[in-house]
């Protein structure tokens, strides 16, 4: 006799054949020349061009300022927050491997921090380049690098193709 707790078999439903609600989504994926650039990073949508727009127009480089600006103030709060972390964690640890394994986290903290600083270095060069209106343009040769170059790297000062150059003489260089 069967047990009053179980079910009968014909009352259990087929988990495979059961429909799952429809997911609905909040956000449009992104497409491929969204992801991984600067730009969404932070929230901004990538430049979209007007027809017949010209090259570094008003709008680009407020476009590009405004990125360039939002990038250097999230690396200045990363700043802010190592010091007053390190500063919360300096406490004299009894054990020597603790110790040992803080000041490597300290060490590591200030290595990042200080390719940070160089980072930010380049950043204002790139906003005095756009208050000088000579933003986007390759350091040189002299032709556009590109919307989307910039977008990815909002630092770049080479065209691509001089860039290319200059790691390939490097690589030879340096073995």
């Amino acid at each position: 006799m069967a047990n009053q707790n179980e079910t009968p078999i014909d009352d259990v439903k087929d988990v495979a054949t059961t429909e799952k609600p429809a997911v609905k989504r909040t956000r449009k994926p992104k497409t491929k020349t969204e992801m991984g650039t600067t730009a969404s990073l932070f929230g901004f949508a990538p430049y979209q061009e007007k027809k017949n727009e010209e090259y570094m127009s008003e709008g680009q480089l407020e476009h590009f300022r405004k990125i360039l600006e939002a990038w250097k103030a999230e690396l200045m709060s990363e700043v802010d927050r190592t010091l007053s972390s390190m500063q919360d964690e300096s406490s004299a640890l009894p054990d020597v491997n603790d110790r040992a394994t803080q000041e490597e986290e300290f060490a590591i903290e200030l290595r990042t921090r200080d390719r940070e600083r160089k980072l930010i270095r380049k950043i204002e060069q790139s906003l005095q380049a756009i208050k000088d209106e000579d933003y986007g343009y390759c350091e040189t040769c002299g032709i556009e690098i590109g919307l989307r170059r910039l977008e990815a790297r909002p630092t770049a000062t080479l065209c691509i193709d001089c860039k290319t150059l200059a790691e390939i003489k490097e690589k030879q260089n340096n073995g």
